[in-house]
């Protein structure tokens, strides 16, 4: 069932209680997503002229009033004007896991219209700062061909250790982390159930599995991960360089709502 997007509708887990006068804070890789990644990203989806509607599955007995309907899962989905690409909010959807984290944004495109099929996906978790996110999706939606490689892992590198992470020093050519060893961007071997059109994912063979980009803040070594992005094999350099440029900006963001895990080391200055 699909219904145009109801501006009621519950989709955002509550805000912390960590609510707060708002301030500048950095650095933005540990700023959280300020309670806001739904709303910061579908405002910016919507200024763009993406489709948003709100799938909804559920179950309606016999002789049973249509507002009686038990929901079961629904999500929201944003379509891009030419229908290549798409942004779905499944926090509420019974999502996967990456890592410990529950994926809160699932992005995708294809090739052309003719094929339902995702040429590749991406997956952010809550906590993810939304300027990343948001700055992943503004470069996808500028691209003509959504789905066509470009550029090679340089362009993910140097796209951190201009704003000065540092390379990996056992893998300078697939990984970097940030000054303080908190933040990391690595490519390698994909999680499980991430989802791409390579027809290598199809096989169990370890020999042939497919490198994409993971991205990860770990404040506690061993602990609980605040926010975790993951990328396909078949996603393009250059998007995920545009979302690593952002997640390592030096640039101060605003902020009400700070993760607990991360609270001490941000710097702060009040908003006038």
């Amino acid at each position: 069932m699909e219904v145009p997007l109801n501006p009621d509708f519950p989709l955002d887990p509550a805000a912390p209680d960590r609510t707060q006068a708002a301030h500048w804070v950095g650095p933005r890789h540990l700023a959280g997503d300020d309670g806001r990644l739904y709303d910061t990203v579908a405002d910016t989806l919507t200024g763009l002229g993406w489709m948003s509607l709100t799938m909804v599955r559920g179950r309606q007995e016999p002789d049973e009033a249509p507002e009686d309907r038990q929901v079961v899962r629904s999500t929201v989905l944003h379509l891009s004007p030419d229908t290549l690409r798409w942004a779905q909010w499944v926090l509420a959807d019974e999502p996967f896991l990456l890592g410990d984290l529950p994926v809160a944004w699932q992005v995708s495109a294809r090739t052309d219209t003719a094929s339902p099929l995702a040429q590749w996906s991406a997956y952010f978790t809550p906590d993810v700062p939304g300027e990343a996110v948001v700055d992943f999706l503004v470069a996808l939606d500028a691209r003509q061909r959504p789905a066509e490689k470009f550029g090679g892992t340089e362009l993910v590198l140097d796209a951190v250790t201009t704003h000065g992470w540092l390379l990996d020093i056992d893998q300078p050519r697939a990984g970097a982390m940030d000054a303080t060893f908190t933040s990391h961007i690595s490519y390698g071997t994909v999680p499980a159930l991430i989802q791409d059109a390579d027809p290598r994912t199809l096989t169990d063979d370890t020999a042939t599995s497919l490198d994409g980009w993971q991205a990860w803040a770990e404040p506690v070594l061993g602990a609980r991960c605040l926010w975790a992005a993951s990328f396909s094999s078949s996603v393009p350099h250059d998007l995920v360089a545009a979302f690593a440029s952002s997640i390592s900006s030096t640039a101060p963001v605003l902020r009400r709502v700070l993760p607990a895990s991360t609270e001490d080391r941000l710097l702060r200055a009040p908003a006038i």
